[in-house]
């Protein structure tokens, strides 16, 4: 059975109505395209954090103007994604509070309410100044099949995709405030060093995990972040489906998940082929 899958390449601020606003449009415009599963950008309610340094421990990281609004999994923006959603499977990021830490976290949700939450576990250019560490990988059922949440730099470490992938995810949503360059830059985004790494990424996550792939994006700018965009949808086999390009949009395929994940593991199973009693102790030296 093929299904409608919709990756948003849009900008979100800290105006959360507004964002809200946003998310109700993009949802009605995939509902009458038939779309069951969309993915929203990283900080899509409440916006991302105005800037952020070079330093790998935040020492050399300007503070942000202001930090995102922190809200609850059961308050009430999450719960007017959800009257959005109905039908639908709908992820979005968010500035999460579990009244003592912040977390920067993605929200699978659905008309039944929140169906699973993923909190960032790796945490760039001193973003972990503002955030706490989420510890956890999981996979949660939905409507359309197991549906995994991974967040922007996530995607840098196989082993994420692969966690996801092995507790059965057969769609990976990977949700992005994804920055150009801001050591190199281009002048034209489709050039920039960054944003050859966003699609790399996406690529080769698809590819050894024989997964669809789903990557939404900020869009525009936002403090002194420019976002690369390139929201997009990528077969199992690490084919692009669908993409924005560098500008707002919004990438739509149709892909009948059962029939594409049994077509691309039929020869060479990369999960089942795995040899995981020679990797153990390397991996986690």
């Amino acid at each position: 059975m093929t299904t409608g899958i919709g990756a948003v390449c849009a900008n979100f601020g800290r105006d959360v109505e507004d964002n809200l606003d946003q998310i109700s449009a993009h949802v009605a415009d995939a509902r009458s395209r038939g779309v069951a599963l969309l993915a929203f950008p990283e900080a899509c309610l409440g916006g991302y954090l105005s800037v952020l340094g070079s330093g790998r421990d935040g020492s050399h990281s300007d503070a942000p103007e202001d930090l995102p609004p922190a809200m609850d999994v059961d308050g009430p923006e999450l719960r007017r994604v959800a009257a959005l959603a109905r039908d639908m499977t709908v992820v979005v990021g968010f500035c999460e509070s579990d009244g003592t830490d912040r977390f920067n976290s993605a929200a699978v949700v659905s008309g039944e309410g929140v169906l699973g939450v993923h909190r960032k576990v790796h945490q760039p250019l001193g973003e972990g100044l503002y955030y706490a560490a989420g510890e956890t990988f999981a996979a949660f059922d939905t409507a359309i099949g197991r549906v995994g949440a991974l967040i922007c730099y996530d995607k840098a470490f196989p082993e994420a995709a692969r966690a996801l992938a092995l507790d059965g995810a057969e769609v990976v949503t990977c949700i992005s405030a994804w920055p150009a360059s801001r050591t190199a830059s281009a002048d034209d985004l489709a050039d920039d060093r960054w944003k050859h790494r966003f699609d790399l990424f996406d690529r080769a996550r698809a590819l050894e995990n024989q997964v669809v792939w789903v990557a939404s994006n900020q869009a525009g700018t936002f403090g002194r972040l420019r976002f690369v965009g390139s929201a997009k949808v990528v077969g199992p086999g690490g084919d692009v489906l669908a993409q924005t390009g560098t500008t707002a949009g919004v990438a739509y395929a149709d892909v009948d998940v059962a029939a594409t994940l049994e077509g691309a593991r039929r020869a060479m199973f990369h999960l089942g082929d795995r040899r995981p009693e020679l990797y153990g102790e390397r991996v986690h030296a």
